[in-house]
């Protein structure tokens, strides 16, 4: 096994760990929306598994996600040789964007919490709802631009 093929794994792992934390804080956000009003003794649980899932999977996740990926990009643009016009390839550029896009909202959902925490209840269950896959929509364009690298020279 190479170190590449080792960091490109954790790299995977890690974005696993990112997603799945993703896709579920927002239902986590509807079911409270929707079952516990503010104040209550119901509220308080959601707010102690919203923030622990934040805090103790999503956000490390993420930071372990973005440090493989940014060394995934160091290997590619110094070990590989590619340099670095490698990043203005079409399909690098799609995954920075999805990544990126990806982690805007996950710093959304992260505001929501310390709007939860103060009692507002600014967005609907039914927007928690259709937003709750946006994650995955994400995810599906990165990993379709990383596995068919479409445009590369």
């Amino acid at each position: 096994m190479s170190g590449y093929d080792l960091l490109r794994g954790l790299h995977i792992i890690a974005v696993i760990a990112w997603m799945a934390g993703m896709l579920y804080l927002p239902r986590l956000y509807a079911y409270h929306t929707e079952t516990a009003p503010p104040g209550t003794e119901f509220d308080a649980h959601f707010q102690v598994w919203e923030r622990k899932l934040l805090k103790i999977i999503i956000n490390p996740a993420m930071i372990i996600a973005w440090v493989l990926g940014l060394s995934l990009i160091a290997f590619h643009v110094f070990a590989a040789g590619r340099g670095w016009g490698f990043l203005l390839q079409p399909w690098v550029l799609v995954k920075l964007a999805a990544v990126i896009v990806l982690s805007g909202w996950h710093g959304f959902l992260a505001g929501a919490l310390k709007k939860f925490a103060r009692g507002e209840r600014s967005k609907s269950a039914k927007f928690w709802r259709a937003t709750n896959e946006i994650p995955f929509l994400l995810a599906i364009v990165a990993v379709l631009a990383v596995t068919l690298e479409f445009g590369s020279r």
